[in-house]
């Protein structure tokens, strides 16, 4: 036959000789939800609750060989005392009274940022140097200290506050809470005016004040009433200290703290 193109002959077609390797397909599993409810079937007429489904998916995982995975915890950034006076030195500087006021707040106390912005100005304990943090995370009140020496500063806010009108111990001009946002964002632009290499979130701020009291000698379990931590191994603890005992301790080194 010949071919459609000049000077060319027509060949026949090569057989192809490349073979595909059977890769062994993936085990197809049923559907989460799907195997839950044929799971359910069985389980039902034991009318589980939520400490027998536990144990049995923890036999389950035995059976079958299933390790627990879990991935380690990061340890949070702290800044040192020389970044958090230096920090604090440019705060001081810029000369606003009601920043001053909530950053030393958040040093002092350790307290979220989330629960700042919620104190209002009847929460406030002059005499007993200390505040009263309602709702807290897990929705537990607790009471945090503050330096007798910062009782001053903070009477005269408090007094401004009051003849503004304001509820809360922080508010803006327009007569509402700070947000936590608003917080984050007036911590960050210290921070860069202080020239850090990294930002200061409120956070740090709370890691910065329980990492020097651990330092200074203060136990867990005295950190723990003032903190807002709750943790297994130390709940039997927690219960028996006071926090006439976590104040004494806090009252005891504060009068060291770098700012």
């Amino acid at each position: 036959m010949a071919s459609d193109q000049p000077g060319t002959t027509a060949t026949s077609p090569q057989p192809d000789h490349t073979y595909q390797v059977n890769q062994p397909a993936p085990a197809r599993r049923t559907p989460a939800k799907r195997k839950a409810r044929q799971l359910a079937k069985h389980l039902r007429g034991e009318h589980p609750d939520y400490a027998y489904l536990k144990e049995v998916f923890r036999h389950l995982r035995a059976e079958l060989g299933v390790e627990v995975t879990t991935t380690p915890a990061k340890l949070p950034y702290v800044p040192s005392q020389d970044e958090i006076r230096r920090y604090y030195q440019t705060v001081w500087t810029a000369r606003r009274g009601g920043d001053i006021v909530l950053i030393k707040t958040l040093l002092y106390t350790g307290v979220r940022v989330a629960e700042l912005v919620g104190i209002r100005l009847d929460d406030v304990d002059l005499d007993a140097c200390r505040l009263r943090i309602t709702h807290g995370k897990g929705g537990k009140d607790r009471y945090v200290p503050f330096p007798a020496a910062f009782k001053e500063t903070l009477a005269l806010h408090i007094d401004t506050a009051r003849n503004k009108g304001a509820v809360f111990l922080f508010e803006s001009s327009w007569k509402k809470p700070y947000s936590t946002r608003g917080v984050r964002a007036m911590l960050a632009r210290y921070a860069h005016k202080a020239g850090l290499p990294h930002n200061m979130p409120p956070h740090r701020l709370r890691h910065f004040l329980f990492t020097w009291l651990k330092t200074q000698g203060i136990d867990d379990a005295l950190i723990q009433p003032y903190s807002g931590h709750t943790t297994r191994t130390s709940l039997e603890i927690y219960s028996k200290i006071t926090l006439g005992h976590a104040q004494d301790a806090y009252d005891n080194v504060i009068g060291t703290f770098p700012v």
